[in-house]
Parts: structure tokens; C-alpha cells; sequence
């Protein structure tokens, strides 16, 4: 009887993978064309802050939407204590793509503020602008909570052919019009936690 016929054996040896200008989604095993490396990032980020802290005073609440914006509104608010302005900080959670690539045109209100805003100074930080319907909602909420004053901030503002519902005070980064994941955006959840900005389209 002839021995049974021997399977292949899988490497032990570790593969070694080094980031340059292309990475993949292992899950789509899309390629991931990198726009604005983690360097540039910090850079715009930090010039942004010295842009805002004339603006703002202590007393200012940073409103961070998530989930998106939670990267860039962390980095912000410790480039603006670096520039001298120890700002107050609260939460917003707003939907309105879900797992999408495209809005689904109404906002979800899936966590409200929970600190005090009236007659303060408020600054809604963002990850990305394309037809800031999120935005728009964020402002109209914390002006109907009471605030003094309502500043807007985005990372990325991506061009829209149309006026789009809001426009923001302060932009880190004038985007193109791709698919952009990393530095809290996402695709279909994944992504968010690259230190880059890339485009997967």
C-alpha cells in the first residue's frame, strides 16, 4: 500500500512588511494610496491650533463628533494646550453614514452633550466635511443648547458641487475628492486608526 501522499508544509519564517507610499485593507485587499503621511498630519494639526487659540478662551468647550473626529479632536486639544489654551472638552455622537460610503441624508442622535454650554464659546471638531450635513446639525444643536458663540473645525474638507449646509471657520487640509480613510475615517468601519491619510479609490 503506498504511503499516504505528504501536504505541504506553511513557512514558519515571519513575513516582514514595510509601510511606503501603497498599503492594503487585508480584508478587500484594496489598495490604500497614501495622501497626507503621519509627519504632514501632525504638522497641519499643529499649525491649525495656532490659528484657533487667538479665537478661543479657556472657558471654550471643544465638542469632538464622533466617531470620526476623536483622532484629530485629541491631537487638537494637546496642540492647543501646547499654544497655552486649556480648553473644557465634551462629545456629540451624530450619524449620518452608518457602514456607507454615502450619506444617508438625515442625522441619528445616538449620544447628546452633557456639559453645560450657555453663554460659552463653543468649537465643533471634526474628522471630515463633504456635504456638512453633520456639521450643520452639530451647530444647530449647541446653539439651541446655549451657547455664546458657535465655532466650527474640520481636519479634511472635501470639494462638494452643490453649497454644501455649513462651511467651517477653521480647515487643517483642503482634501480631493476621494475616499479617504485613516486619521479617524473609515471604511465600512475599518481603517481609522492609521496615523496616515489615505485613499482607497
Amino acid at each position: 500500500m503506498p504511503p499516504p501522499p505528504r501536504t505541504a508544509r506553511r513557512s514558519r519564517t515571519p513575513s516582514r512588511c514595510r509601510w511606503t507610499t501603497t498599503a492594503r485593507n487585508i480584508m478587500t485587499d484594496q489598495p490604500t494610496e497614501v495622501l497626507l503621511p503621519e509627519a504632514e498630519v501632525a504638522a497641519r494639526v499643529e499649525k491649525l491650533a495656532g490659528e484657533i487659540a487667538p479665537r478661543i478662551d479657556d472657558d471654550t468647550v471643544v465638542i469632538c463628533l464622533l466617531t470620526g473626529g476623536l483622532w484629530f479632536c485629541a491631537d487638537l486639544t494637546r496642540a492647543l494646550a501646547r499654544a497655552g489654551r486649556h480648553v473644557r472638552f465634551d462629545a456629540l455622537w451624530l450619524a449620518s453614514y452608518g457602514d456607507e460610503r454615502a450619506s444617508l441624508g438625515r442625522c441619528e442622535v445616538r449620544a447628546d452633550l452633557q456639559r453645560p454650554l450657555s453663554g460659552r464659546r463653543a468649537l465643533i471638531v471634526d474628522d471630515v466635511i463633504d456635504t456638512g450635513l453633520s456639521l450643520s446639525e452639530a451647530a444647530r444643536l449647541v446653539r439651541d443648547s446655549g451657547a455664546a458663540e458657535v465655532l466650527t473645525c474640520v481636519f479634511a474638507a472635501k470639494p462638494w458641487p452643490t453649497p454644501r449646509a455649513i462651511e467651517p471657520d477653521f480647515v487643517a487640509w483642503q482634501a480631493p475628492p476621494r475616499f479617504l480613510v485613516g486619521y479617524g475615517m473609515d471604511a465600512a468601519g475599518q481603517l481609522r486608526g492609521l496615523p496616515y491619510v489615505g485613499a482607497m479609490d
